[in-house]
Order: C-alpha cells, then sequence, then structure tokens
C-alpha cells in the first residue's frame, strides 16, 4: 500500500456554517419498520462544552457552548443505572471528561458493573485540571474511544485546531504508560472518518498503515482502529451544501446500501441520552432532535425502562444512509465485512 493512497485518505474540508441543517427524505428508505432488539447500551451525551471546535462534529461541540448535564439529571441518570444495570455506559459529548460530574458517573457506573466507555479527544488530557485523567479512568477501568482523523500532523491540525495534532500524540502516549494498549484490561481504540464525501476504505487495511506509522514515529500502540462513515448533517452536511456535492454524497450511499448491516447497527441496541435526559435512537439523532421511535413528544430516561423498549420502531431519515452503506458504520466501527 503507497504512503500517497494512505495520506489521501486522511484530505480534510473545511468547516462551513451559513446552510440549513434540515434532512429530509424524498425518496423512500431501502429498508422498511426497522425496530429495537436487546438493549445493551446506554450512551450519554454529556454536554456540548468541548475545548475543540472540530470541522466534522456532528453535536458541533466547542469551546462556547454551555450545554451540560445538570447535578439533578445527573442523579436520576445514575438511579436509573443502577436500577437497570446495563452492560455498557458509553459517555460522549462534547468533551465528556470536562462536564461536571464525568468522574461520578463513571465510578456509579462502575460500581453497578457496566464497562464504561469514554469517547476521548485525547487532547482533553493536558487540560488544566485533568493532569490526573490517564490514571483515573485506568484505575476505572475505562475503555478509551480515541477520535485520532489522521496519523498525519497538517491533517490533524486542518481539521481539530493547530497544535492538536502534537496534544493527541502526547495524550496517547499517556495512555500508553498507564498500561493502555498494552493491557488487556485497558483497551484503547482510535477512530477515524474520511475528510469528504467518500466512504471510509476497508478498516483492516487503514488500521495496518496507522499501526505502522504512529509505532514508527511515535512508538505508540493501540487495540483496534474504528472507521465511521460522515453523517450528512450540521457542519458536514453544510460543507457539502456549499461544495455541491451533497447529492452526489447521498446517491453515493443510497448506492451503497448494504442490507447486511441492519442487524448490528447501533440504534437497535443502544439508548441514547442527552444532557437533559432526553431520549434518541442515537447521537446523530440526538443531533438532529428527532426524538426516540419518532415519537410525538420528547421522552426521558427516568419514564422508560429496557423492556418496554424492545421491539420499539426507531426513527430513520435519510441521514441513516451514511450507517448502511459499504460496510457499514457505527460507534464501533465497520459493522459487515
Amino acid at each position: 500500500m503507497h504512503s500517497q493512497q494512505r495520506n489521501l485518505w486522511c484530505v480534510l474540508p473545511m468547516t462551513m456554517h451559513s446552510i440549513s441543517d434540515s434532512v429530509t427524505d424524498s425518496e423512500t428508505l431501502p429498508w422498511t419498520d426497522l425496530r429495537r432488539g436487546n438493549f445493551t447500551t446506554l450512551q450519554l451525551n454529556l454536554g456540548r462544552y468541548c475545548n475543540l471546535a472540530c470541522t466534522h462534529c456532528h453535536v458541533e461541540a466547542g469551546p462556547k457552548r454551555r450545554e451540560m448535564i445538570s447535578a439533578e439529571v445527573r442523579a436520576a441518570i445514575i438511579d436509573w443505572i443502577r436500577t437497570h444495570r446495563p452492560a455498557v455506559v458509553d459517555c460522549t459529548g462534547g468533551a465528556p471528561e470536562l462536564i461536571p460530574g464525568f468522574r461520578e458517573i463513571v465510578v456509579a457506573a462502575r460500581a453497578a458493573g457496566s464497562q464504561v466507555i469514554d469517547r476521548c479527544n485525547i487532547a482533553v488530557l493536558d487540560e488544566p485540571g485533568q493532569e490526573d485523567l490517564a490514571t483515573f479512568l485506568a484505575d476505572q477501568q475505562v475503555a478509551v474511544v480515541a477520535s485520532l482523523p489522521c496519523y498525519l500532523a497538517s491533517n490533524v491540525d486542518q481539521q481539530r485546531g493547530k497544535g492538536t495534532y502534537d496534544r493527541s500524540i502526547a495524550g496517547l502516549q499517556t495512555l500508553n504508560a498507564v498500561g493502555y494498549g498494552r493491557r488487556a484490561d485497558l483497551p484503547l481504540y482510535l477512530v477515524y472518518n474520511p475528510g469528504g464525501p467518500s466512504l471510509p476504505p476497508p478498516q483492516a487495511s487503514l488500521e495496518d498503515a496507522y499501526r505502522e506509522r504512529l509505532k514508527a514515529d511515535w512508538d505508540i500502540d493501540f487495540n483496534a482502529l474504528w472507521c465511521l462513515a460522515n453523517v450528512a448533517i450540521t457542519r458536514f452536511r453544510r460543507f457539502l451544501v456549499a461544495k455541491g456535492q451533497l447529492e452526489d454524497y447521498e446517491n453515493l450511499l443510497r448506492r451503497s446500501y448494504n442490507p447486511a448491516t441492519l442487524d448490528a447497527l447501533m440504534c437497535r441496541s443502544t439508548l441514547s441520552v442527552d444532557h437533559t435526559g432526553r431520549l434518541f435512537d442515537c447521537d446523530f439523532n440526538l443531533a438532529l432532535g428527532l426524538d426516540l421511535s419518532d415519537h410525538d413528544r420528547p421522552r426521558y430516561l427516568w419514564d422508560v425502562t429496557p423492556n418496554a423498549l424492545a421491539d420499539a420502531p426507531i426513527a430513520t431519515r435519510s441521514h441513516c444512509l451514511a450507517c448502511t452503506a459499504g460496510c457499514g458504520s457505527s460507534c464501533t466501527g465497520a459493522l459487515a465485512s
């Protein structure tokens, strides 16, 4: 595999901010009556505040956002976790580690027997007050999912801000130093998404490229690379509209529909919760305000039980095609070979 080919996977779009983010369905979607399966994962979006403002962020997080989980909502969510004991509690944001109460949720979820995932931008590790974050995560045996859209500095800095690549490398080295990516009980996963209107390359091949370069250049180890397709909403949708590429990209997703991805879609087993406790079928629907099961009014975590959601319909729109195209895409990477 040539290095020139690898570098093309890391080309990134510029941010656009002036076009409507509305998602419509002018055509019939290729599936019918998509429904929930067995509940496994409670995904908590703790807020939109973040130390970065990445061009690909579908919730448009950033340093100026002030939406964060309150103490009251946090207590109600912890009570729900203690009662229902989900197999996985997946913490995201924004930068979840910078949201007050993040560590309290982690400790409570681990005490309830849940595996905890921290979706980490890595640069957060050198923020003031976070000097002990890596040690805390290791002590709690939290799985770290770290966004690293390329192994090249210029491309990472273009997408995530100047100097972010160096901070990310330092963060990965800090995680390695406490055992992440090197101990069986401390998994470290990296996340890639394409820079433009294309599908991700084969996950296994790109993982080999990441592993080779990060090890040779920085002595960094990780467990696996997860490839995610770009979902045409919010910032990325505005980029596509500005470039006149939205229709072509949505046509690519539609042509690439793979029915083998449907059984493993994250919305079938994941319950997404925003910082107010409001429920959604996935984090992309959360970003769009598309309520759980297309319900006519918002529902909240403390109003439901896992059993009550079994076989419930899933709210879908054209943006969902990104999860079913090619090898598929979910919060844990590709869905089909």
